[in-house]
Parts: structure tokens; C-alpha cells; sequence
């Protein structure tokens, strides 16, 4: 199928756009390729340094010319997505010996949970983690004795913090192995009723908590389809797992013997010299991620992340890249909140394969990309099963089993995707439409500004929103406080569109990938830390967010405007590390370019 004329056009304008930074990133790419693998200008010290540890086979491997692979993980065994990679590290070094190589842990890099820091200090450190673990990641493979590296991640800013770090080194073959989702818990729906109850004050704590438990209830990724699953999708679609790598839960013969496929992938891309990661993540392969996050109502959240991802490659995409390929690509899966099932249902649905298939096939993804399994996107249509103990590869389904929750590119869910970009008056911000009904894309109301997430929750509990409201949350950029995830106003938000009002959010925050029916204008950018027009709203203006236009205004006179007074910057939060990011928030970027601290020095980093 020829490629989509929409899909060429943006394609085009962003090779454009980077051809500079992009031709940047890959002289220094070629320049370290020239070097030669980076053990072999080790002195005699520095080898022997790198392997002092490792056991006799491992030490004899070393000094050899037999590849190395250079582990770096995300492993805690506080949070349920990352507990599996505890026995990673041995099926990765068994595996690599019996190919006649060795892997070592290169590093660990931190891995917090936006569901642990949901509504508390530790969230505003949330976005930043990203940056540190790109770090991290550095930190680890800079020991330069590694010939491949395999980066264990899954869940919110790793996997992009994995990708910024490891693209330093993208003259090496880079792997991704996620743990996969946890199997399912308690039905989505009844979980989010029973927040909504206890937002009211209808169920106790202690029945909110039975609810909570009994859907996050063992090792793996939560099964909703929020920006730690949206990972897994991209991870594909770049052509960074092998195939079929994202859904396979944890703990299954099936998951062990793909983290031992990927060692041995490791090994033979280290021998081989192909599929460098620089070469794996191109334009296409960008404009990929975006295509697969319409196609499946994927996290708002990876409008920051992509972004980040892409200029790290020294590619350069903005909004209207998103805006313009949301708007020619169906969507074709509904998953919690954008329905009822959950990613183990989307799996069994048909998953990743039927996905990249079916886009494939309409001329909506790249199909020529290079892959870390080879050249080609095609074999990504195919999934892995076992035949014994052997691990192969089969076509995936051809037509959905389920078709309230994938849908054909010919009777598709909707005829465009999830994200589309909003600009006006306020700025220009993002919104996520897949789970908005279409009688709540345009709202009309006045607004009630709130400076933190308490404040509202303060008006709400003393029924001062109990009508129609566009709810202003400002102050919440990366330069104000980091940038943390709003996902607690969702309850109470959802209460007040359920009593039958028309409600909005308007921030410059984030949501997530759970951010629910309630239209929520995301991301706006310039934020009120930076003089936007959101710092001189009133209570009372009259704001119009209309995703359908893709507009949102605020109507007040451009004189009005001019002379009212700004309204004042919180002070920055401390305690809990929060101090400890203060150069962070005084260097970071828009959230157009990522809002991380690396936007700053983008000419830099290339």
C-alpha cells in the first residue's frame, strides 16, 4: 500500500525541519562508530577493572573479542512493573554465554510511579525523573566496555528516559525488554465507580482501598492504557522490541524465553554491526510512534515524551505533527479509559499485530523502517509463541476477535485519532478526545482559577463548582513546579459532569493517559510562569474550549488584558527532594519540546 499522502507530507516537513540537528547526531554517531568497539581501546587497568567481579568464564570471554552486552535496569521491587526485572540480568547472562558472549549490569537507573505520587510532593519530581534517567543511562554505558546494550524498562518517563540515554550511544545495537502487564484485576469500570463514590464521601477509605487492591494486585504494569502501556505500543512500532514483545504478561515461560531472544538478538547485532540504535530511531520511525499513539488513544503524556525522544535523535517535531496525523488516522482500539477492556483483553484481541498490520496495510505506518529485528516492519504483524521450549514467530490474527475492542482500519472506533491540538487566546495546549463523548467537545463556561490541585479540592468538597465550569488550573509547567501529573482532580471533576454540568479543564499541567471523559485543555504552553495569558485569568471570564475548532479562548479584551495584574508564582515547593530540582525547573523547556531540562541545549546535544 503506498503511503498516505498526509503521512508523507508531515514526514517530509520534519526531515526538513531537522535536516541540521539530524545530520549533527549522525556525524557523531559515525565519528564513535569509527573509534571501534570501546573495549578494545581499554588499557590493560581499565579491563581489568571492568570485569573484576565477574566469574572466570565471563573474565576469559572478556578478553576476547566476543561481544559484551551492557544491561541497564529499572529494577525495584517496590513497584509492581519493575519487580520482575530482579531475574532479568541471569537470563540475560545465561543466555549470552551460551552464545559465546557475556553481559554485565551496567547500571540501575530510578524508576518512580506516578500512581504511588499521585496528588503529593513526590509527583512534581515525576517529569524530571526522565531526564534523570537519560543520566543514568549515560552514566552507566560511558564505562565504554559494552558492544550492545539491552535496557530493561517499562513504565512512564523510563522507557523515553532509557531511549534519551541510550540514542548517546546510538553507534551500539540497543535492545528494549519490558516485564509486561500484570493479568487483570477488578473490571475498570467498578474501580473508577468506586473513586468517584469516595470523592463523594459515599465509601470508605478502607472500601476505596479494598477496590485499589484488588486491581493492582501483583508483579507487572497496571493494565490500563496509560503512558506506561502507550510505551510498550511505541517501543514496537519503533522497531526497538523484538515483535510481540509488549503485552506478554509476567512470569510466563513465554516472557522469560523473549528476554532470553533479546540477549541473544543483543549478541548477534554486536557481532553483525547492523541495526544501530541511531539508524533504528529515524524521522520514520518517529512519525511511526506518533500514528500508533492516534491509533490506539494512547497517553497525552507522550506529547512531552516524543518530542524529548525525537530531539535526542536530532529530530525536531512539534503539535501540529501530532494535530495533523491524529487527523488521518482511525482509531482503532478501546482501551481503559477509552473503554472497558483492559491491555490483556486488547492482547487477546489481537494486539500489537492486528494494530501494525492494519495500519500497514492502509499506508499509515513506514514499512521500510530499520528494526532490531531486521529490515522491515512487517515481520512486527507477526507474534511469538512456543513450539516446546523453542520460541517462534507466527502471523497475528487477520481479522479482531473482539470487535468492541480493535476495529479494522475500514470500521474503525473513530475516523481520526485521540490528541488533537488546541490554540487561541490562551496559548496552545493539547487535549485527548478518544474517551470525551462528542456532546462534551465544545464547553462554554466560566472559569474558576485554582493555584494548586488542594484549592480545587477545597471548592469542590464545599460545593463551590456545582454548575457549569471551565476549572483553571495554572502554575503547573515545568518551570513552576515541575510539571506534575493532575490525575486526582479526575474524580471530582468526572462527579461534577455526571450531575449533568458541562466541565472543563484548563491547565498548564499534565494529565496522563487515564485522563477520562472530562475535556481537559493539557499542556498549555506559554505557561503562567512564563507571563501567559493564563496568569491574568479571572474567576468569571468566559473561556470556550472547542475541540472540535481546535481552539480555546478566553473572552476579555486584549486592553483588559494588558492591564490586569499578573498573577503572583507560588513559591517552589521543598522538602520530600523537590530543592534538589530547582536547576531543573530554572533551565527546562517548553512542553512543546518536551519540558525537560535538555530542551535548553537542544544545539547541544547534537
Amino acid at each position: 500500500m503506498a503511503l498516505h499522502p498526509k503521512i508523507a507530507e508531515v514526514t517530509a516537513r520534519i526531515q526538513e525541519r531537522s535536516r541540521e540537528t539530524r545530520a549533527a547526531y549522525l556525524a557523531r554517531i559515525d565519528e564513535a562508530r569509527k573509534e571501534g568497539p570501546g573495549r578494545s581501546h581499554l588499557s590493560c587497568g581499565n579491563l581489568a577493572h571492568a570485569f573484576a567481579a565477574s566469574p572466570l568464564g565471563d573474565k576469559l570471554t572478556m578478553r576476547g573479542r566476543a561481544p559484551n552486552i551492557g544491561i541497564v535496569t529499572s529494577y525495584n521491587d517496590m513497584l509492581s512493573a519493575h519487580q520482575p526485572f530482579k531475574d532479568y540480568p541471569d537470563l540475560i547472562k545465561d543466555a549470552a554465554r551460551k552464545a559465546g558472549a557475556s553481559a554485565q549490569v551496567a547500571g540501575g537507573v530510578p524508576a518512580m510511579c506516578d500512581g504511588v505520587t499521585q496528588g503529593r510532593p513526590g509527583m512534581e519530581l515525576s517529569l524530571f525523573s526522565r531526564d534523570v534517567i537519560a543520566l543514568s543511562t549515560a552514566v552507566a554505558m560511558t564505562h565504554d566496555a559494552f558492544d550492545a546494550g539491552l535496557m530493561l524498562g517499562t513504565c512512564d518517563k523510563i522507557v523515553p528516559g532509557l531511549v534519551i540515554g541510550a540514542l548517546s550511544f546510538g553507534h551500539l545495537p540497543v535492545i528494549f525488554s519490558p516485564a509486561g502487564p500484570m493479568p487483570s484485576g477488578i473490571n475498570n469500570k467498578e474501580k473508577a465507580k468506586v473513586r468517584e463514590l469516595f470523592a463523594l464521601g459515599q465509601v470508605t477509605r478502607d472500601q476505596l482501598l479494598e477496590a485499589e487492591a484488588a486491581s493492582y494486585h501483583t508483579a507487572g504494569t497496571c493494565t490500563f492504557y496509560g503512558t506506561a502501556n502507550s510505551n510498550q505500543m511505541m517501543m514496537e512500532l519503533m522497531g526497538l522490541h523484538l515483535p510481540g514483545t509488549a503485552f506478554v504478561n509476567p512470569g510466563t515461560p513465554l516472557r522469560e524465553a523473549l528476554v532470553r531472544a533479546a540477549a541473544l538478538r543483543c549478541v548477534e547485532l554486536a557481532q553483525s554491526g547492523e541495526s544501530i540504535m541511531a539508524h533504528v530511531v529515524d524521522v520514520k520511525s518517529i512519525v511511526n510512534a506518533i500514528v500508533g499513539l492516534m491509533a490506539t488513544g494512547g497517553s497525552t503524556n507522550h506529547a512531552l515524551h516524543i518530542p524529548a525522544m525525537a530531539q535526542a535523535a536530532g529530530i525536531l517535531v512539534d503539535w501540529d505533527d501530532f494535530s495533523d496525523i491524529s487527523g488521518v488516522t482511525p482509531l482503532l482500539a478501546r482501551v481503559y479509559p477509552n473503554g472497558s477492556a483492559d491491555v490483556n483483553n486488547f492482547h487477546a484481541a489481537g494486539g500489537m499485530a492486528f494494530v501494525t498490520r492494519e495500519l500497514l496495510h492502509a499506508g499509515l505506518l513506514h514499512g521500510d523502517t530499520l528494526t532490531v529485528a531486521g529490515p522491515g516492519l512487517e515481520r512486527y504483524t507477526q507474534e511469538p509463541w512456543l513450539d516446546g521450549d523453542t520460541l517462534r514467530w507466527r502471523p497475528g490474527a487477520e481479522t479482531s476477535l473482539d470487535d468492541t475492542i480493535l476495529r479494522p482500519v475500514s470500521s474503525p472506533f473513530e475516523m481520526e485519532g485521540g490528541i488533537r491540538l488546541l490554540k487561541g487566546t490562551l496559548g496552545r495546549g493539547i487535549i485527548k478526545i478518544s474517551s470525551v463523548p462528542k456532546d462534551r467537545r465544545v464547553i462554554d463556561a466560566p472559569a474558576a482559577v485554582f493555584e494548586s490541585q488542594s484549592d480545587f479540592t477545597a471548592a469542590f468538597k464545599a460545593g463551590k463548582l456545582d454548575r457549569d465550569v471551565c476549572v483553571v488550573v495554572r502554575f503547573q509547567g515545568p518551570r513552576a513546579n515541575g510539571m506534575p501529573e493532575l490525575h486526582a482532580l479526575t474524580p471530582a471533576l468526572t462527579s461534577l459532569q455526571n450531575r449533568g454540568h458541562r466541565v472543563a479543564l484548563i491547565t498548564d499541567g499534565r494529565m496522563s493517559g487515564a485522563s477520562g471523559a472530562v475535556p481537559a485543555a493539557i499542556h498549555l504552553t506559554p505557561g503562567a510562569e512564563q507571563d501567559g495569558v493564563l496568569a491574568r485569568i479571572q474567576d468569571g471570564d468566559r473561556i470556550v474550549l472547542d475541540a472540535e475548532a481546535g481552539t480555546l479562548n478566553v473572552f476579555i479584551s486584549l486592553d483588559e488584558l494588558e492591564h490586569r495584574a499578573r498573577a503572583s508564582v507560588p513559591p517552589a515547593g521543598h522538602g520530600w527532594g523537590r530543592e534538589l530540582f530547582a536547576p531543573f525547573r530554572a533551565v527546562a523547556g517548553d512542553a512543546e519540546i518536551g519540558g525537560g531540562i535538555f530542551s535548553a541545549y537542544a544545539g547541544n546535544l547534537t
